[in-house]
């Protein structure tokens, strides 16, 4: 082990105490002032100020004008073409998913991407349809509207369909619309920072989850099989349970299709994943297995001959906008909320990942405005929810997408199937969409190698993880989100209560601290123990950190405190003593002097009888048959430390219990002797702890420094001055 640092080997630099440090640079005091300021630069209007906000608020008008055509349009308008390929055999898979229409799935995949181009901000993401959010949106469409409620008689199981599916498309649209104004008012006032509480253990695992239940809801349509699915918690036991049960009653015919298409999918995906670099264009197999199963199920009549469900009427043209029911707002706006928190939280993830690889910068506020004018204004021409795939971003930005140029072409690829190739499509087999959604589930389940990893990399994550998949899997989509984002926090306060607490050393020839126990060339300053939190301090943990701070010094503080208390009650009891026996001498004195003058009397009439000795005076107290009074052994009550540290770096705000806590450490180290210093007081910190009437007599802002290094040359500097006291230990007063 290193040699204790000495004195000399500390800096040579000035040092300031906090006192003396705003004396020389005094900070600004009137925080109403600032915020009052700040305000008002945000609410001054000049034609800069308009034109910022304008370019802020629509951001194609900052980058269109600038936008290189030579260079990126030719990989825009081929990256355009493959994400709209790939686009429309998802957009009607996942409007079964929602519980609608395969054509709204189209329109769900149109209007949004147009209103994303002009408002959003990211260069690569394919916004439209997506698998996660369009299954809770189904489990909302689904619950309002059970199809037992459309049976066409008491007697006969038949649905009618037609009324069934307007219900619901009215569902969704007021669903969407009710996301939308969330999204947009989160963003305005700039409350992109809730995703922050969603971290990407939390996502990964809700997502998996959610893969589950996307799954589970498609194996129906791939054994042939009719089920009412529920969002109610459990649901996704009693679906399984129910699918069970439907086993015997499986179209072999449906089964077949979907396990072929989804052996053929599967394999050239692969492919492609394996050649990527050898193919400009991955293959679009979604839309060739669509062409051909289409193809296939009209030619040979696979609904009339064998039962095998098909995707049925497909109008084509646009619809007029009609305005979604608001009365419904009240039995959706919990599934709202939490569909548009999720549907942020997947896009912002995108956002950033593609910014960070690129180069560029993403407004997070101005992301919700985007996603919410989406889905707000899209909610009026019938189209569901909308969100981010990873899947079709991956393409649009792999086949040479630089911008959202890529994202209005896809728009017009689906544009043209709406209006003149949609009905093209009214033979397709639900089996084939339902296997395309399985296929694009692939990523998703690759996250179960998540478990592995975070098990050897942080196990709470890996807790959060297993709660937040369980959770989602037992209690369905919304409430499941709830728990998990509930457990997460609690993760987080956990961890304040069990911080690593340390002591510090000096690292030799430097001034730089470690903890001792972790590093080996760090030694502790002699005389100066350095305690550090590795969290910061406030109601919940303000005990646990006065409890660490003695525990970790090494002394029984509290013993020490009663044994110095016992010891100045023992010295004031002799001090009492000594006072009435000072007394009783005086008084023996007075007498001793009338017995001398009666005992000359007596000599003078009898010399005989024998002299009577003055007892031994000392100044003007007599002490006799006083014994020597025994002091108590003060080496058993001192302190090995004059000096403590509180590194307040980690802290970043101080409540009213914490700062209660800091003045009773300082007062139980002050009578034993032991000056009590904070460093790495962050400004905001300052100004609380002021405001908490912190500092007094006791407590003066000369016990306060910006680093260790500093407080530690000042302490050296005191004490190689100051002689220790009789008692030998140091005063505890602060130069």
């Amino acid at each position: 082990m290193a040699d204790p640092p000495s004195p000399d080997s500390l800096s040579k630099n000035p040092i300031y105490t906090e006192a003396e440090l705003e004396e020389i640079a005094p900070r600004s005091r009137d925080s109403r002032a600032r915020l009052f300021s700040s305000v008002r630069n945000k609410f001054r209007c000049s034609g800069e100020i308009a034109k910022s906000l304008l370019l802020k608020f629509i951001p194609i008008l900052s980058w269109l004008p600038r936008y290189p055509v030579k260079e990126w349009l030719l990989g825009d308008v081929i990256s355009g073409l493959s994400v709209g390929i790939i686009q429309l055999p998802q957009g009607l898979a996942y409007a079964l998913l929602a519980g609608v229409p395969p054509v709204f799935g189209l329109y769900s995949s149109f209007y949004p991407i147009v209103l994303y181009t002009i408002f959003g901000t990211s260069r690569h993401i394919s916004p439209g349809t997506f698998a996660v959010i369009s299954v809770m949106v189904g489990s909302v469409t689904e619950s309002l509207v059970p199809s037992e409620d459309f049976m066409t008689s008491q007697n006969d199981s038949n649905i009618d369909t037609e009324a069934r599916d307007a219900a619901r498309v009215q569902v969704a649209s007021a669903l969407t619309l009710l996301v939308g104004i969330f999204q947009i008012l989160l963003g305005l006032v700039q409350f992109g920072f809730v995703v922050t509480y969603l971290s990407e253990p939390l996502i990964r695992g809700y997502t998996s989850a959610a893969a589950i239940h996307v799954t589970l809801s498609q194996v129906k349509s791939i054994l042939g099989v009719a089920i009412s699915q529920g969002s109610h918690p459990l649901s996704l036991i009693y679906t399984f349970l129910k699918l069970c049960s439907k086993i015997p009653q499986t179209n072999i015919a449906s089964l077949l299709i979907g396990v072929i298409a989804i052996t053929v999918m599967f394999t050239v995906k692969y492919l492609n994943e394996k050649y990527n670099s050898k193919i400009p264009i991955p293959i679009p197999i979604e839309l060739f297995t669509l062409i051909v199963a289409t193809g296939i199920s009209y030619g040979v009549n696979l609904n009339k001959l064998y039962g095998v469900d098909i995707v049925g009427n497909i109008p084509t043209g646009l619809k007029a906008p009609i305005v979604p029911r608001t009365d419904l707002f009240a039995s959706v706006v919990g599934n709202a909320f939490a569909i548009a928190v999720v549907v942020y939280a997947f896009t912002i993830s995108l956002v950033k990942m593609f910014a960070v690889k690129h180069g560029y910068n993403v407004d997070s506020n101005q992301e919700l405005i985007a996603l919410g004018l989406s889905n707000s204004v899209g909610s009026f021409f019938q189209c569901f929810t909308i969100g981010t795939a990873m899947s079709r971003s991956l393409v649009q930005e792999s086949t040479g997408g630089n911008s959202q140029v890529a994202g209005a072409v896809s728009a017009a690829v689906i544009l043209v199937i709406i209006l003149k190739a949609g009905e093209l499509f009214e033979s397709l087999p639900k089996a084939i969409l339902a296997s395309v959604v399985v296929v694009n589930l692939k990523g998703i389940f690759k996250q179960f190698k998540d478990i592995p990893a975070l098990w050897r990399s942080n196990k709470i994550d890996l807790l959060v993880w297993i709660v937040t998949f369980i959770a989602t899997i037992l209690l369905n989509l919304d409430l499941g989100l709830a728990v998990s984002v509930g457990f997460s926090l609690l993760t987080v306060i956990f961890r304040t209560q069990w911080p690593h607490y340390s002591i510090l050393g000096q690292v030799s020839s430097t001034d730089i601290y470690r903890d001792v126990s972790q590093c080996e060339q760090a030694v502790e300053f002699p005389g100066v123990k350095i305690f550090r939190s590795s969290c910061t301090l406030y109601f919940a943990n303000a005990e646990l950190y006065a409890n660490a701070v003695k525990r970790m010094c090494g002394v029984d503080v509290d013993k020490l405190i009663e044994v110095k208390k016992k010891e100045a009650k023992k010295k004031k009891q002799l001090q009492e003593k000594a006072e009435k026996e000072a007394k009783k001498g005086l008084k023996t004195k007075k007498n001793s002097e009338e017995t001398n003058r009666k005992v000359n009397e007596l000599e003078f009439i009898c010399p005989q009888i024998p002299e009577v000795k003055e007892p031994e005076t000392e100044g003007d107290a007599v002490y006799e048959n006083i014994e020597e009074p025994t002091m108590y052994n003060m080496e058993s009550s001192e302190c090995p430390f004059h000096s403590l540290i509180l590194d307040l770096s980690t802290v970043s705000f101080v409540d009213t219990v914490s700062i209660k806590i800091l003045k009773t450490i300082f007062r139980d180290f002050q009578e034993i002797d032991v000056s009590v210093y904070l460093v790495g007081c962050h400004e905001n910190v300052l100004d609380q702890l002021e405001c908490g009437n912190f500092f007094s007599k006791t407590i003066t802002k000369r016990q306060l420094f910006s680093s260790i290094h500093d407080a530690v040359t000042y302490i050296s500097k005191v004490h190689s001055k100051k002689p220790p006291t009789d008692e030998g230990s140091f005063n505890s007063t602060v130069l």
